[in-house]
């Protein structure tokens, strides 16, 4: 019986947001998430790693070991041990451990700490902390107007690939292997580079041609950064006003 309302205790202030205990658990470990990645993101440094190497790799454990006990109670007293083991949850909260025992284990693997940011994940289920309600819906609004829109972007972006395949291809006829359009996936992949407005650089067109087709590439870069954001803008402006889908 007493073990019973030992694991309800613990199970109300790590899984629940009921009672001061409960909150402050949440805000604590929101500070131990933030301080543990903030230590391994400064351990990557090499001036710093190499100056307070030690003092970071102590701090690690220290908050290895916390989120180890932590890990422990939520298994200990959830309702449903396995679904939480093996839940999305379950298995970041592992991820946040788990590296810091296999740089112990392997030596030569001391690089899987950085995995240890995936700690920051978990930073979402603390959200209802602060009663996050309104940027919760407005995450719900935006996942919602991002489904709706799906039929019409990947509609958009087939299309777009098509013409880079063309105006690739037109580009590697055009240009050819002596102005480094050695091959038609290069000659693809540049135009997806111009058309998406990265341009790296490393190949560039050399005729009076290309160079026209390269431009008219650069201005239709504009339209497709305009095009999906005015198909999602509207999903939300339907889903904020429901009236306007009568």
């Amino acid at each position: 019986m007493k073990n019973n309302q030992l694991k309800n205790k613990i199970y109300n202030i790590i899984f629940t947001t009921n009672g001061k205990y409960a909150y402050l658990f949440d805000v604590w470990l929101l500070v131990f998430i933030l301080l543990s990645c903030l230590a391994v993101i400064l351990e990557s440094v090499p001036s710093i790693g190499l100056e307070y190497g030690k003092t970071l790799s102590v701090i690690e454990w220290f908050f290895t070991i916390i989120f180890t006990v932590e890990y422990i109670l939520r298994i200990y007293s959830s309702k449903k041990t396995w679904k939480y083991i093996f839940s999305w949850w379950g298995i970041i909260d592992l991820l946040a451990i788990l590296p810091t025992y296999i740089s112990v284990l392997f030596p030569g693997a001391e690089t899987v700490t950085v995995l240890l940011d995936i700690r920051i994940l978990r930073l979402i289920r603390v959200f209802r902390v602060f009663k996050l309600k309104k940027y919760i819906t407005g995450g719900n609004i935006m996942m919602i107007a991002l489904d709706k829109s799906r039929p019409k972007i990947l509609a958009f972006v087939l299309f777009i690939l098509l013409v880079a395949v063309v105006l690739g291809s037109l580009m590697y006829v055009i240009e050819g292997q002596k102005n480094g359009f050695d091959t038609l996936p290069d000659s693809i992949y540049w135009a997806i580079v111009t058309l998406t407005t990265v341009g790296y650089g490393d190949v560039v067109p050399v005729t009076i041609l290309g160079k026209i087709i390269a431009t008219f590439i650069m201005i239709l870069g504009y339209g497709i950064i305009a095009v999906p954001t005015g198909i999602v803008s509207a999903e939300i402006a339907k889903e904020n006003n429901p009236n306007s889908n009568k």
